[in-house]
C-alpha cells in the first residue's frame, strides 16, 4: 500500500514562492508516475502538474506554466512542487496522486491520493 503525504503548504503574499513535497511509501519512486491536483473552495479538482515515472516527461496546466515546477527526487521517494510568482488565483488546497501504471486525467483516477496542504496566497 502507498501512503502519501503533502506537505510545505502555508499562507504567502502574492508574487511569493512556495514548495510543496509530497512524501511516499510502498513502492519505489521510479514505479510511480506522479501528479500534482488542486482544488479552490466551491470548485472542481484542477490538474495541475504531472511527471513520469522516470522523471523525464513532465506536463502542467496552461494556469501555472512558467511558474511551477514539478520534479523528483527518486532517492527520497518524494515529488516537489515549486511554486513562484504565486497569484491569489491559486489559492486552493493541493493535492499529491500517484499511479504505478499512467498519469490520469482526473484525480479521482489516481490509485494512491494524498490528504492535501493548503495553499493560501493573498493580494
Amino acid at each position: 500500500q502507498v501512503q502519501l503525504v503533502e506537505s510545505g503548504g502555508g499562507l504567502v503574499q502574492a508574487g511569493g514562492s512556495l514548495t510543496l513535497s509530497c512524501a511516499h511509501s510502498g513502492r519505489t519512486s521510479t514505479s510511480l508516475a506522479m501528479a500534482w491536483f488542486r482544488q479552490a473552495p466551491g470548485k472542481e479538482f484542477e490538474f495541475v502538474a504531472s511527471v513520469t515515472r522516470g522523471g523525464g516527461g513532465t506536463n502542467y496546466a496552461d494556469s501555472v506554466k512558467g511558474r511551477f515546477t514539478i520534479s523528483k527526487d527518486n532517492a527520497k521517494n518524494t515529488v516537489y512542487l515549486q511554486m513562484n510568482s504565486l497569484k491569489p488565483e491559486d489559492t486552493a488546497i493541493y493535492f499529491c496522486a500517484a499511479d504505478p501504471t499512467t498519469l490520469w486525467r482526473t484525480f479521482g483516477q489516481y490509485t494512491y491520493r494524498g490528504q492535501g496542504t493548503q495553499v493560501t496566497v493573498s493580494s
